[in-house]
């Protein structure tokens, strides 16, 4: 008798890259994870009565659902919460992790269970996926392999995702340029990194892994940075050290399971037009502001 497929209820945010990296790896493992969408997290604006931001604008604000605040600490997406057979908020009190191995750091239990934090998020939905062959899995059997992508996936997240907020962020050109320049070095230590496997994607033979998944929101999204800051900030696809960067960017995003996830381009660069003008007021971004890389927000400093 087949058993049930695990079934998430997923609080999420259409715009959000690091929630993007969830649903990736949710339409990678479709037919072997169920969820449920819930979009939790949103803006809404306030006065800027003194003109803070210097734009004339108001400031934009998150607004997060009760259910968000309740089942994240940071009220932050990506954020899952297990069900049960009847669709349920799993109770029960025997550990989500009983067979298989996973840094439990962020899992938490409030009444339900919750797993968050993208890179976790990742980790676990391959996880309880239990993808019927290696080639299927976004993080490999073999433990070195494992280590390795988990080194690689903090690496890709420091280097080339937290420095994407510095050019939007950043209201001084020299800062701007200095994020920017962090950004497309990461890309080149990336784009060497595949060269390596002998493949396009991390992991080589176009197999998709946690460390593909970790970059592919905010490379999808890079386009943004010549329309608000100007073609000096284009990625340089062109150049010998990222050809492998190209191959790779043009092969994850042509899998059908990653079409499903991406944001209409134009919708999305409405949206970040709030970072890019400066009235946006989130963690991230203010992380970004007061001088921090975004990985490194606070929540008890970072408020919103």
């Amino acid at each position: 008798m087949t058993s049930a497929l695990p079934k998430l209820r997923y609080l999420s945010a259409w715009f959000c890259p690091y929630a993007h990296r969830a649903t990736i790896a949710l339409e990678h493992h479709a037919g072997r994870v169920e969820y449920e969408w819930v979009e939790a997290l949103g803006w809404e604006q306030r006065k800027d009565d003194k003109n803070v931001t210097g734009t004339g604008s108001e400031w934009w604000y998150h607004w997060k659902a009760d259910e968000l605040k309740r089942c994240n600490p940071s009220a932050l997406v990506p954020t899952l919460i297990p069900l049960d057979k009847d669709g349920n908020p799993d109770e029960s009190k025997q550990s989500l992790m009983s067979d298989v191995t996973i840094d439990t750091t962020n899992l938490t239990t409030n009444n339900s269970k919750s797993v968050y934090e993208s890179l976790v998020t990742i980790d676990y939905i391959d996880a309880i996926a239990n993808a019927p062959s290696e080639n299927l899995k976004l993080v490999p059997s073999d433990p070195y392999l494992a280590a390795k992508c988990r080194i690689w996936a903090d690496k890709v997240n420091r280097e080339c995702c937290s420095p994407y907020y510095g050019v939007l962020v950043r209201t001084d050109d020299n800062e701007r340029k200095e994020h920017f320049n962090k950004l497309v070095d990461g890309l080149k230590s990336f784009s060497r990194e595949i060269e390596k496997s002998g493949g396009n994607s991390f992991l080589g033979d176009g197999r998709l892994s946690s460390v593909d998944i970790a970059l592919m929101p905010w490379a999808w999204r890079y386009y943004i940075f010549e329309h608000y800051r100007g073609h000096e900030y284009a990625i340089p696809y062109n150049i010998p050290e990222l050809h492998a960067y190209k191959a790779w960017y043009d092969h994850v995003f042509s899998l059908e399971s990653v079409k499903r996830t991406l944001p209409d381009k134009d919708r999305y660069l409405e949206h970040i037009g709030k970072y890019a003008d400066a009235s946006a007021r989130s963690k991230v971004a203010n992380a970004v502001r007061r001088g921090v890389a975004a990985h490194e927000l606070d929540d008890d400093k970072d408020t919103y």
